[in-house]
């Protein structure tokens, strides 16, 4: 006598966000619907920015139950919010497993940028940034990325819209590829949240083979490369896993001359290690040539970590010394820095029970 087959485990329920128009119309034409209700659904999600099918006052009963019953719609939700006093929010965004990432939300004016995580944690080791302090637990799905800006969309007043949009938080986007390249499919499509590509800047550590490969996507958004040293010994100090510069340099070059998109390099200065008038002449010396911008971030210190910042005098020099060079420089306004504002830092915080208290977030 045979043993009785064991069931078929129930199909993983169709995840809205983060899917491709033409997906979301093939799914929901086999529940019985028209595509035009696809489109409908996508308003509801990123138009109205609605968290439930029942929301969708447009679509008839039996499809939204039908929805509910197979599809999902976010699967994160925002644990906590903290409230810089310049503005800057951070929030703690929790995952459907338990893990968590961070999103800021940083106001100027009439601009609202959002600036999301594209991993759990951080195989890099840059070692001034919290992000990678406990490694990297597992890479985000598109639809984890994508909800980060629907859920800094919340935090903006109303009648406003993010207008800007930064992969810089928390893991290295470029070893996230596929699941970065989709999100941000879904981020800048008419379809979706509608972004400007132009608005869109992703910030990598630099992997030229990745870099060239984006810069192919017809994307059209900028990119940012943290370099942070002009010679290979003081860069694989900082960033034990970093490529070599010639080759990353060339890389971010092709890049700016194939999509025609703003390009920048990112140098966090780090007090005594790369801040000397002699690490300014030689970045002068790699980047220059070309009208790509150097973005001077003073280190943000993390507790616990050793390195310091530079005096704001040190760092004035260094970017004189640039511009002596006639290198493009700007030098980054910190924001965020009462809120536990670099990256990781709210995340290690909350992992070790640390910090002061938050404030909840309040839905839709």
């Amino acid at each position: 006598m045979s043993a009785e087959a064991e069931p078929s485990p129930p199909p993983e329920p169709f995840r809205i966000v983060g899917a491709l128009r033409d997906e979301v119309r093939e799914f929901v034409a086999g529940l019985g619907a028209a595509p035009y209700h696809a489109d409908q659904v996508l308003r509801w999600v990123y138009r109205a920015g609605v968290t439930c099918f029942d929301a969708m006052t447009n679509l008839a009963r039996p499809l939204r139950a039908a929805l509910a019953e197979h599809a999902l719609l976010l699967t994160s939700s925002v644990g906590s919010v903290r409230e810089s006093q310049d503005g800057t929010r951070k929030l703690l965004v929790s995952l459907a497993d338990g893990a968590a990432v961070e999103t800021v939300v940083i106001p100027d004016d009439r601009r609202h940028t959002a600036c999301i995580s594209s991993q759990v944690g951080c195989a890099i080791g840059c070692v001034f940034c919290a992000s990678g302090l406990g490694g990297l637990e597992r890479d985000l799905s598109p639809g984890e990325i994508v909800e980060q800006a629907l859920h800094a969309q919340r935090q903006v007043p109303p009648g406003a819209k993010l207008t800007n949009l930064v992969v810089m938080g928390i893991g290295e986007p470029l070893m996230n590829y596929a699941a970065l390249v989709r999100a941000l499919r879904v981020l800048t499509a008419p379809w979706g949240l509608a972004l400007s590509p132009r608005r869109i800047t992703v910030s990598t550590v630099g992997i030229p083979a990745r870099i060239e490969q984006l810069a192919d996507e017809a994307l059209g958004v900028n990119l940012a490369v943290s370099l942070h040293a002009a010679d290979d010994v003081t860069r694989q100090r900082l960033v034990p896993h970093a490529r070599p510069t010639g080759p990353l340099v060339a890389a971010a070059r092709h890049y700016r001359r194939a999509t025609g998109r703003a390009v920048t390099f990112e140098y966090v200065l780090v007090k005594g290690v790369n801040d000397s008038a002699g690490d300014a002449r030689a970045l002068a010396e790699l980047v220059g040539g070309e009208p790509i911008l150097v973005n001077l971030l003073p280190l943000n210190p993390v507790e616990g970590l050793p390195w310091e910042e530079p005096s704001a005098e040190r760092v004035a020099r260094f970017a004189a010394q640039l511009r002596r060079e006639r290198v493009r420089v700007q030098v980054r306004k910190r924001r965020g820095g009462d809120i536990a504002g670099a990256c990781g830092q709210l995340r290690r915080r909350t992992a070790a029970g640390a910090g002061p208290a938050t404030r909840s977030q309040g839905g839709r």
